[in-house]
């Protein structure tokens, strides 16, 4: 074997193992000597063919790079000529996403590192100059098939999140407001019975000023061993799209945004309680994603909300999700359906005394708002108003801006989580 021969295999090497690493623990949670110990040599070996991690890092990237930047490129070209250059937004994107999920899950290990090493830095405030540079090009290109979609008069409506990539969710929306075109993103928490239900108390005044709202959402997700999981194994990889973060906080954008007040500032804890499940495969494998989301937001007006988010709680409360909103005339309590009030004059006067067992039933102290309209599926429903928005040019308020709003608490919420503190939600320019 020639030097030259000895150096490349030695490069690859290094490159094998500082991928593992890097996937497993991230840009920060790695060093020079981590990865010199993994390849089996000294540290200042390394020096001779990389200046520091970072330059570890960008070869790393750029390897796999370019294999997947060339079969994008051409799964994007390919269904562009095949779309007879009228593409669909849904078509685009699978040719967008579709090649890259291949390679993960059928290209072997190092691939699925390099899966895991992409969800990882695109969830890190490090992401985007570390991990975007590469791909540039390929985006541009799936940007102008949305373009061409929206350019061939198709109307849009489609589910949440619009992207995971705040950056692209936005040139998204801008995109088809330009056009002129109807565009809409799924919102159907608020068209639920009992949250439609708190907007009518808030509308009538029932509230006053209202103080703060707590929600709690989520149940038990079995772990796959002893008995089969209620959802499906993807939720819970990262390089799948998996997380809890992403998944809720699109729709607790807005939720929140619509019923109470914009959102203004976030702070976020999440947490992977269950370190392993078992797929549907009956294969046990590591989870790698938040599978709990502990956020507290402050709204437009004062108002505080807090909502925890969870596929790792069992349930004692009325309904799967449930909102607690606080006013100073009343209070209300809302599941999926039901709704029920407490006005101020008929707030009991209970007194703090831990020396004697309750005697009071809170519960009794409430009173449940009826039906007064007949209940209807929440995607039903608003796709109906989306077809006569089409139709009639109806009134409309759910368009992509709203959804890369979702997209922006989501990432903003993952920020936070990676930083521990406070972040503002800025305004976005559409």
């Amino acid at each position: 074997m020639t030097k030259a021969e000895q150096r490349a295999e030695t490069m690859e090497q290094i490159l094998d193992e500082a991928e593992y690493l890097f996937a497993q623990s991230g840009f920060n949670g790695v060093t020079l000597k981590d990865i010199a110990k993994r390849v089996g040599v000294h540290h200042t070996l390394l020096n001779y063919y990389f200046d520091d991690k970072k330059s570890v890092f960008d070869a790393v990237i750029a390897r796999r790079a370019s294999v997947t930047s060339s079969l994008r490129m051409k799964a994007l070209d390919e269904y562009d000529k095949a779309s007879g250059g009228k593409p669909t937004v849904e078509g685009a994107l699978r040719a967008f996403l579709d090649t890259d999920l291949d390679l993960y899950s059928q290209g072997g290990e190092g691939w699925k590192n390099y899966g895991v090493l992409g969800a990882q830095s695109s969830n890190t405030t490090y992401g985007a100059e570390l991990f975007d540079f590469p791909f540039d090009q390929v985006v541009l290109r799936l940007i102008g098939l949305l373009e061409k979609a929206l350019a061939a008069g198709k109307h849009v409506y489609c589910e949440k999140p619009t992207s995971d990539d705040l950056e692209v969710a936005v040139n998204l929306a801008k995109t088809a407001r330009a056009s002129g075109l109807k565009h809409g993103v799924v919102q159907d928490k608020l068209f639920l019975p009992g949250l439609m239900k708190i907007k009518m108390l808030k509308d009538s005044g029932f509230f006053g000023d209202i103080l703060s709202v707590r929600g709690e959402f989520g149940y038990w997700v079995f772990e796959g061993d002893w008995q089969k999981s209620q959802r499906p194994s993807w939720n819970y990889r990262k390089n799948d799209g998996g997380g809890i973060i992403l998944d809720m906080l699109c729709h607790w954008r807005y939720v929140l945004d619509n019923l109470f007040g914009e959102v203004q500032a976030v702070s976020c804890l999440g947490a992977t309680h269950i370190p392993q499940r078992v797929d549907e495969q009956g294969k046990t494998f590591k989870c790698d994603t938040d599978d709990a989301a502990y956020a507290t937001f402050e709204l437009e007006g004062g108002v505080i909300a807090q909502i925890n988010s969870s596929w790792t709680t069992r349930v004692r409360r009325d309904d799967l999700v449930t909102f607690h909103v606080d006013g100073t005339h009343g209070s209300a309590v809302a599941g999926l359906h039901k709704c029920w009030t407490q006005h101020r004059v008929n707030t009991p006067k209970p007194v703090w005394n831990p020396d004697q067992p309750q005697t009071m039933n809170f519960f009794n102290d409430w009173e449940e708002v009826p039906d007064n309209w007949p209940a209807d599926n929440g995607f039903k429903v608003q796709w109906e108003m989306f077809l006569r928005h089409v139709a009639e040019d109806a009134p409309w308020e759910y368009g992509l801006e709203a959804g890369a709003k979702g997209v922006q608490l989501a990432e903003l919420g993952l920020k936070s989580r990676e930083e521990r503190r406070w972040l503002d939600v800025p305004k976005l320019a559409f």
